[in-house]
């Protein structure tokens, strides 16, 4: 893997359209809305601009697939814009570029509507693997394509196929999640495990997954530090290789083989500068993996991880308010990070 360079980001690409409006409706009722704004959202697209946000220099790629309409076309722009690569896009006639509407309250409240498009059609078995020299292969994400959920023959599906040939072709892998069904989350995951060199999901995820229970707490509440790294040794224990990671508001743990974790607090973001939390996931795993690409210790990715996120946060756009790494850190050491200990 040394001798690789780079993250390929393999599956969900979306626009986000977000629409300002007055207040959500009655039904039969019309609200007005106020501006209209595009931005790019879905796991494996926010993996790439992320990287390009926080300054990464090494190759960046996205695959998946468009459709013919102006969403595509302003996907491709912003592929230009950011410096990704994006070749292995396909486009796919007589189908919409996949997008989400989300509808802005003044209340900071959102509502989300999901199409999926180009996303259904897509479909990964037919890439060549091993012509991709990237030392990370990044997917996102189970549930959100409805070809790369098919079962396949051994028992596992589309995205465990992806992962198995990523892997025998030397690659570090990694997968995020969307929020999906319980058992619908256990049926498409699990097969994926065992071919999974890291793995960085929230805490709803991890304990579907798991069968391991924790509250969700808020970014001051108490955190149950001990059930969020069982949660986070299960999925070691269940197949992840390297590093299963488990962020929430108040921070995150990993852990790895050989039953060692780590805690690592989230930043203490002052409240006056928090805009939205959409895309903080993204944002804190797109840090993660600027790390391990870089070859960084666990707890130097988990703090990179918080402060792409809290960076993130700032900005009401998935990935806008994302800095250089350097510049995430020197933010967030300034306001520090909330404590550890239950």
């Amino acid at each position: 893997m040394s001798e690789r360079s780079g993250v390929a980001s393999v599956g969900c690409v979306v626009v986000d359209v977000a629409k300002t409006i007055d207040s959500y409706p009655e039904p039969n009722r019309m609200a007005m809305v106020a501006s209209v704004e595009l931005s790019t959202g879905g796991p494996a697209l926010n993996m790439s601009v992320n990287l390009s946000q926080l300054g990464a220099t090494f190759p960046n790629r996205i695959f998946g697939a468009v459709g013919g309409d102006d969403n595509a076309q302003f996907l491709r722009t912003e592929f230009a814009r950011l410096g990704i690569g994006d070749a292995g896009v396909q486009d796919l006639d007589g189908v919409a570029t996949s997008f989400t509407d989300v509808f802005l309250e003044p209340s900071g409240r959102r509502t989300m509507f999901y199409h999926a498009g180009a996303n259904d059609r897509y479909d990964a078995s037919t890439l060549d693997i091993e012509t991709i020299d990237a030392r990370i292969l990044h997917t996102g994400s189970p549930g959100a394509l409805a070809l790369m959920d098919q079962p396949s023959t051994d028992g596992g599906n589309g995205w465990s196929d992806l992962l198995k040939r990523g892997q025998a072709a030397g690659m570090h892998t990694n997968m995020e999640l969307v929020d999906l069904p319980t058992q619908r989350q256990v049926e498409l995951v699990t097969p994926c495990l065992p071919h999974l060199s890291s793995l960085i999901i929230n805490e709803l995820e991890a304990g579907a997954i798991t069968g391991i229970t924790a509250p969700s707490p808020s970014a001051d509440g108490p955190v149950a530090w001990g059930a969020m790294e069982a949660m986070a040794v299960r999925l070691v224990q269940m197949g992840v290789s390297s590093l299963a990671v488990v962020h929430f508001p108040g921070g995150a743990v990993a852990a790895a083989p050989g039953g060692r974790v780590w805690r690592q607090g989230s930043v203490q973001v002052p409240a006056a500068e928090v805009r939205s939390a959409v895309g903080a996931g993204d944002a804190f795993a797109a840090g993660v993996v600027f790390g391990i690409h870089e070859g960084r210790p666990v707890e130097d990715c988990l703090r990179l991880g918080v402060a792409s996120a809290a960076a993130c946060i700032r900005v009401a756009h998935t990935s806008a308010g994302i800095m250089p790494a350097p510049e995430c850190l020197v933010v967030a050491d300034r306001w520090g990070y909330r404590p550890t200990t239950s």
